[in-house]
């Protein structure tokens, strides 16, 4: 059988292609990750515009800020053009915006040298929050570094139609809301848009690609969602739903006696003592006190401060004082908490045992101002 020089010429180039592919398709694991693996395609800047008008809307400016904190002034404008825009709003007691905060932390630590730039609009849901020293404490203690706005009056909130503690905005390179998330969670979803948006970034300014760095925050709280059978509880009158007392109307911002019951139901808080309910808190007002609660949770936090001075609360757990095993962060090892900034106080952790037990607050001096249960 004869083979002529033109076919053996095509089957030579054929194994070439063919090797070539194989070739290219091993490669491919060693090409670094960018977000989705998507490639990157850039328009020119008028084109790029006008096909993101069609879809997103514009970034909105900072409103009348009450105060900065890791800066001495930014604005949304000076950085459209530059910068990768993360804007969170977050309240410094909300336990949500607490859990979410390690990964802030960790995508500033990894992305602010590629063009990610985090703001922090810090709105108020207690009155405490509005004050500068409460915040700056609160940024120390979360160690955050990213810039934080004060947003006291709500007018950026209101810019933003914003009605959830926390939520992330990513505005890109040129000045668009890309990407919204309500809540806890989607965390990896998150960062990969950031690397996305930082990739064509980097295209625009003809900078190096920015890859998936995916190394895990410290000190995450992982929380089973569906086990968490309370929800969140207010004590003041604004809000108030959980509370098992039978009261008078006339005792809302008065002082009066409340007995607890014995039967403790779940979900539910009674008072025992001399309280005042307030639009957003309750008061302990003359001698000692308790606050007990029916729950089904891991977790128990209380929203709580003093005006001065520390006061001190026995912590009990289904009848017995709270031992080292089950004591929240901050419990001492005598089942003792004590209480004093406006803070969010962990009063019970369960390690991960969810399940139905009552709480006993026993409260040694008058002056505790509770705000708010919480759970995880």
């Amino acid at each position: 059988m004869t083979v002529s020089k033109q076919t053996i010429f095509s089957v030579v180039v054929l194994v070439l292609v063919v090797g070539a592919i194989v070739y290219l398709e091993s490669r491919k694991a060693d090409i670094p990750s960018l977000l989705g693996n998507q490639d990157v395609t850039i328009l020119n800047e008028g084109e790029r515009v006008a096909e993101k008008e069609k879809k997103f809307e514009p970034a909105k400016e900072i409103s009348t800020p009450d105060g900065f904190i890791n800066t001495d002034g930014v604005t949304i404008s000076e950085l459209i053009g530059k910068k990768i825009i993360l804007v969170d709003f977050w309240t410094y007691s909300c336990i949500n915006c607490q859990r979410t905060t390690p990964y802030l932390n960790s995508w500033y630590e990894k992305y602010a040298d590629d063009g990610l730039v985090i703001l922090g609009l810090h709105t108020p849901e207690f009155e405490f929050e509005k004050d500068y020293d409460n915040v700056a404490r609160a940024v120390e203690k979360f160690g955050i570094e990213y810039p934080v706005v004060l947003d006291n009056d709500y007018s950026t909130w209101r810019s933003y139609e914003n009605r959830y503690w926390p939520r992330k905005y990513l505005i890109d390179i040129d000045g668009f809301i890309v990407y919204d998330h309500i809540g806890e969670g989607a965390y990896e979803e998150t960062e990969q848009k950031i690397v996305e948006l930082l990739n064509e970034r980097s295209a625009v300014l003809g900078e190096d690609a920015v890859t998936l760095d995916e190394k895990n925050p410290e000190y995450i709280q992982d929380v089973e969602f569906d086990k968490v059978q309370s929800p969140e509880m207010y004590f003041g009158y604004d809000r108030l739903q959980y509370i098992g007392n039978t009261f008078l109307r006339s005792c809302l911002d008065s002082v009066c006696d409340f007995d607890a019951k014995t039967d403790i139901q779940r979900n539910t808080f009674n008072l025992d003592g001399s309280w005042q309910i307030g639009p957003e808190d309750t008061v302990l007002k003359n001698g000692e006190g308790a606050i007990i609660l029916g729950f089904s949770a891991s977790k128990v936090n209380l929203v709580a401060g003093t005006d001065g001075g520390e006061i001190e609360a026995e912590i009990y757990l289904d009848g017995e004082r709270v031992d080292a095993a089950y004591k929240g962060a901050d419990v001492d090892e005598n089942g003792v908490v004590r209480f004093g900034a406006h803070d969010l106080y962990n009063l019970i952790d369960l390690h991960g045992d969810y399940g139905e037990h009552v709480l006993w607050i026993m409260i040694k001096q008058p002056g505790l101002q509770a705000f708010a249960f919480t759970f995880g």
